[in-house]
């Protein structure tokens, strides 16, 4: 193999810290032949789907490629924006507030990148651009609050396959899971205060996860465990009673058992019951995409409401808010505070003093003993 170098290399190049910021992905546009590209991405992920690979492939590309995109393309015009899709818009914006913080705090030696596990901005991309820029450290960002193998797990993966071609490794580390971070319990607690205070208490607030197979949670996943650890605490600084608030799972796909309960049925059966007002949030999402805009929004209201319920609304994710950005700010700080250059001020301009600096002292030393 012929391992990837900086073609212009040049060994006395300061060494850079690289942030790669990732979220799940989207397709390039709301067509059926663009949906389907990355959905094929997306459902041939071993991590996301966890069936004998020749069997899985002839379910994926002999039935779900065949009828899904044009399905999930129409989802998908419902969001889409002037500036493209949600998901790829909004991350943008959160890579501008963050550069604008490390810049403010002179931290001349970051570099950050933004990519998609699935689609574009894709993490080869983003992997070739660290490379040109000599960076010596890298630590991966997926914006996934809880840990699952699904989602973390397999943007590690995607890294590491890229990082097998590259003749000098940087040091790694990922931020795993920030399920319980206070900042971001607070974040949560302080949207839904802020929704309440332009719009009616609902009599019921579900906190709604993305789904996943319940065997992958008999295996040993965690996700189910930190879905609802975050529910806990932000109803309690919310201070709800019980009865005022509940998790609920959302998304899934395929004829197996899920993580249960699940929302769209849950919704139902609230309405049905006399419940008239709901409101819901997607902690697990940190940035509004088709699962929260459409499928949460739309069908979901829709299914509410024509099951009886008055009221339904959905509190948005924490997106670009500042206090988001300060949250994912705390934790980049507090996962590279080891590195050597952020507990000694390190910064490439200091590189030539250094080098001089050990160069006299050298200097000095045959001097002494001669």
């Amino acid at each position: 193999m012929n391992y990837k170098g900086n073609s212009e290399y040049k060994h006395d190049t300061p060494r850079m810290t690289g942030i790669l910021i990732t979220n799940l992905g989207t397709p390039d546009a709301p067509t059926t032949g663009s949906v389907r590209r990355y959905l094929a991405e997306f459902l041939s992920d071993p991590r996301v789907i966890e069936l004998p690979k020749l069997l899985w492939w002839f379910i994926l590309h002999g039935i779900i490629l065949r009828i899904r995109p044009s399905r999930s393309a129409k989802a998908y015009k419902k969001i889409w924006k002037n500036d493209g899709s949600p998901l790829l818009s909004i991350s943008k914006k959160q890579l501008v507030g963050l550069n604008k913080i490390f810049n403010r705090q002179k931290y001349g030696h970051i570099s950050f990148e933004l990519a998609m596990r699935y689609g574009n901005p894709s993490i080869r991309l983003a992997l070739e651009k660290f490379r040109e820029k000599n960076i010596g450290k890298l630590l991966i960002f997926p914006l996934y609050p809880q840990y699952s193998a699904a989602t973390t797990g397999s943007t590690f993966d995607a890294v590491v396959d890229e990082l097998k071609k590259w003749r000098w490794l940087p040091e790694i580390r990922i931020v795993n899971h920030y399920h319980d971070h206070p900042e971001y319990i607070s974040a949560l607690a302080n949207s839904i205060e802020n929704y309440w205070k332009h719009n009616e208490k609902p009599e019921k607030l579900l906190f709604s996860f993305h789904g996943l197979p319940k065997h992958y949670f008999h295996a040993g996943d965690p996700y189910h465990c930190e879905c609802h650890k975050t529910a806990r605490l932000v109803a309690e600084k919310l201070s709800l009673h019980a009865d005022q608030w509940l998790v609920t799972f959302q998304s899934r796909f395929g004829p197996r058992e899920w993580l249960q309960p699940y929302t769209d049925k849950t919704l139902i059966s609230l309405a049905k019951n006399g419940i008239r007002s709901v409101n819901i949030i997607c902690p697990g999402f940190s940035a509004d995409c088709l699962e929260t805009l459409e499928e949460i929004n739309i069908q979901n209201h829709e299914f509410f409401i024509e099951a009886g319920g008055k009221s339904f609304g959905y509190i948005p994710a924490l997106n670009d808010e500042q206090s988001h950005i300060e949250l994912i700010s705390t934790l980049i700080l507090k996962h590279v505070s080891g590195w050597s250059e952020f507990s000694e001020g390190w910064a490439p301009e200091k590189l030539n003093e250094c080098l001089a600096k050990s160069k006299e002292l050298a200097e000095k030393s045959i001097h002494n003993k001669n």
